[in-house]
């Protein structure tokens, strides 16, 4: 979805009837801090996820690790070391 030169101008002009001019830069203002904040946000979570799918790999390549350790030969195995 692509907003042209006429959709754009047709926004702002709605945006200063609606507002007026002293409260533009206040609008402008709350929106920039907004975004600010979502892209925090956003980035957190991004971090977050990374971090738990990390100790999640990790977490299991302990569990094979000491699964591999611990296990027991299979009858072949068994079989062919006597």
């Amino acid at each position: 979805m692509s907003l042209g030169i006429m959709e754009i101008v047709c926004i702002c002009i709605v945006v200063l009837i609606i507002w007026g001019p002293k409260k533009l830069p206040e609008l402008a203002r709350a929106l920039g801090k907004a975004k600010s904040e979502y892209k925090k946000a956003a980035s957190a979570v991004e971090q977050e996820t990374k971090d738990l799918l990390e100790e999640e790999s990790v977490g299991q390549t302990e569990v094979d690790a000491k699964k591999s350790e611990t296990s027991v030969p299979g009858p072949d195995l068994a079989k062919r070391d006597n």
